[in-house]
């Protein structure tokens, strides 16, 4: 007994590596053991080594077993070794388990996917902005990057990163290098406009500094700091305040006008904004318009050029990005047929 508890005492001290390998290297040679001691019981090597796995696992079949004194003895040590062993390995596996989806929790795995979006900032735009995406790409990930202790959104296939959005450190560890796009939204915690936007303006400069090259749309709070925020290479702005009083202004003016706003903004009913890429069969905006429209989608836009009618005429260009409106299916349906 004093010896058995000598070898467990060794074993608790091994990390996982060393528990599994050292099991793996119990089953393989008591695998060999029992086939040589017992070839006629044993006549194949798996057949020993499957008598071995169930017997460590405690499952116990029955359907092969020593009859030989050396063949006892020697499953008398995998009772009393191999089976400590496997429940070893077992518990160390449930244990790793649970850790690594603590650590998930906590937001301090890494990420490893790619072609993903990154979001910074929790509050309930980021909300929004999350069940939006996943609503309308569901195969997209996520990474969410926030200060909260835990994460703040569940999804399988929202991936959460505690830590300061400014530092490399962690913008390395939400692989921004490899993603899609980058949402930064405003800290609704902080009361002065001028503040808000300066940390904004901090996170946005060490996002543009690691990926230069990816898409970052960004909240801001005072027009007068997009001069800022575009010396820093930003794409897209989003005005928080000033597109909410805009809504409330034209609604005021035309009565239902918001509805048609949100339903442009949001994909879960109605007619929404898309985009699609040019075809080949496409060489002016006319071709572009009517195709479009015999599919059921309405061409409305090139990139932020709204003025479409005025240039039916005109050749579109390669990199031409083509927003439309129309239902989901028929946008499926453009997209099967791309």
């Amino acid at each position: 007994m004093f010896i058995l508890r000598k070898v467990f005492g060794k074993l608790f001290v091994l990390d996982k590596l060393g528990i599994f390998s050292f099991t793996f290297v119990i089953v393989i040679f008591s695998s060999i053991v029992m086939r040589m001691l017992e070839p006629k019981t044993f006549p194949g090597w798996f057949d020993a080594l499957w008598y071995v796995m169930t017997t460590v696992t405690t499952v116990g079949y029955g359907d092969f077993y020593p009859v030989s004194i050396a063949g006892r003895i020697y499953a008398i040590f995998i009772f009393l070794i191999g089976i400590g062993i496997a429940g070893l390995a077992i518990g160390k596996l449930v244990e790793s388990l649970g850790a690594n989806r603590k650590r998930r929790e906590e937001g301090r795995l890494e990420f490893k996917g790619r072609n993903h979006f990154v979001i910074i900032g929790w509050s309930e735009k980021a909300r929004y902005a999350i069940s939006e995406i996943l609503e309308t790409h569901p195969e997209i990930y996520i990474v969410l990057i926030d200060n909260l202790p835990a994460a703040p959104f569940t999804h399988k296939h929202v991936h959460y990163i505690q830590g300061d959005p400014s530092t490399e450190k962690v913008l390395i560890q939400a692989n921004l290098k490899e993603a899609r796009s980058v949402l930064v939204f405003s800290d609704d915690s902080i009361q002065d406009a001028a503040l808000t936007d300066g940390k904004t303006l901090l996170i946005v400069t060490s996002v543009e500094r690691l990926t230069p090259h990816i898409h970052s749309t960004v909240e801001i709070k005072k027009e007068e700091h997009i001069k800022n925020f575009r010396h820093a290479k930003v794409d897209e702005f989003v005005l928080s305040h000033e597109t909410v009083s805009r809504m409330a202004v034209r609604s005021a003016f035309s009565k239902g006008i918001t509805d048609i706003y949100s339903q442009l903004l949001s994909h879960k009913h109605g007619e929404n904004l898309f985009e699609v890429r040019k075809r080949k069969e496409w060489k002016t905006y006319k071709d572009a318009f009517e195709g479009l429209l015999r599919e059921g989608a309405t061409l409305i836009a090139d990139g932020n050029d709204l003025g479409i009618n005025k240039k039916l005429d005109e050749p579109i260009r390669d990199d031409a990005r083509l927003y439309i409106i129309c239902r989901k299916e028929v946008y499926d349906s453009l997209l099967a047929q791309a």
